[in-house]
């Protein structure tokens, strides 16, 4: 909040602030100090054929990659993974780097996999993927020094947890609503979108009430004081950029 004042500064006449200027001081703030987390909201199964049935590995990975001084946590791997749905395409355009039938992918400090077949249900919706993995990638570098083009957030399956999660948005469509006369008239219906069963790494359970977190490649998160031990609830405090600003141009 200081710091968006710092910017806005001390005007002459009354003027209208774009809301986008107090997400950026969000965004810098909670980009330094929010430990990150891997999550899936709309997950996609995807089972690794080669790696074996009964093996879980765990992986140290940073909370935070420019600040050593917030730790590591253990992240789990096993044969079965979710990653988001939108990650996945089965015909993807040029500028889609990220999984399709035949590409490999990175997954964040794991292993690099290789998608090799698609599941579909009667009515033709995905349903799963299958693919293999690289033993010799383990860490996410290959001694080859073949480097893919997108590297995925995921969790183990088997040992995600099930959290609430509300994505807020902005409250109007437009950055003047009352241009329109009546302001109720720009509400944005996608305000509040709330997923029931995202999966988060079991590195989360136990974390307190108004913790902070960055969800990799999906923003960054509040733990509501609705939760409860038995499940957390996160609140989406903005998104990692600005797709608004792309809507809008």
């Amino acid at each position: 909040i200081r710091s968006f004042c710092e910017r806005v500064g001390v005007p002459k006449r009354e003027n209208g602030i774009d809301a986008g200027l107090l997400e950026f001081s969000i965004r810098e703030d909670l980009n330094r100090i929010a430990p990150r987390v891997m999550g899936v909201l709309d997950p996609l199964r995807v089972v690794i054929d080669n790696y074996p049935a009964d093996d879980t590995e765990w992986f140290e990975t940073p909370n935070h990659v420019d600040d050593p001084s917030l730790g590591t946590r253990k992240v789990p791997f096993a044969k079965t993974i979710l990653i988001e749905r939108e990650d996945f395409l089965e015909d993807p355009p040029k500028k889609f780097f990220r999984l399709a039938p035949g590409r490999e992918v990175r997954l964040r400090s794991a292993y690099f996999i290789t998608c090799t077949s698609v599941v579909k249900d009667d009515a033709g919706n995905i349903v799963e993927l299958h693919a293999t993995y690289d033993p010799a990638t383990r860490g996410g570098d290959s001694p080859d020094g073949r480097k893919p083009k997108a590297t995925l957030h995921w969790v183990a399956a088997d040992h995600a947890i099930d959290c609430e999660v509300r994505l807020y948005d902005r409250l109007f469509k437009s950055e003047n609503p009352e241009e329109s006369g009546n302001f109720l008239d720009d509400l944005n219906p996608q305000s509040l979108q709330v997923v029931q069963a995202a999966k988060l790494e079991p590195s989360i359970r136990g974390a307190q009430p108004l913790s902070t977190f960055q969800f990799e490649r999906l923003g960054y998160f509040c733990i509501d004081s609705d939760s409860t031990s038995e499940r957390l609830v996160f609140n989406r405090t903005v998104t990692l950029k600005d797709a608004w600003a792309k809507v809008a141009k």
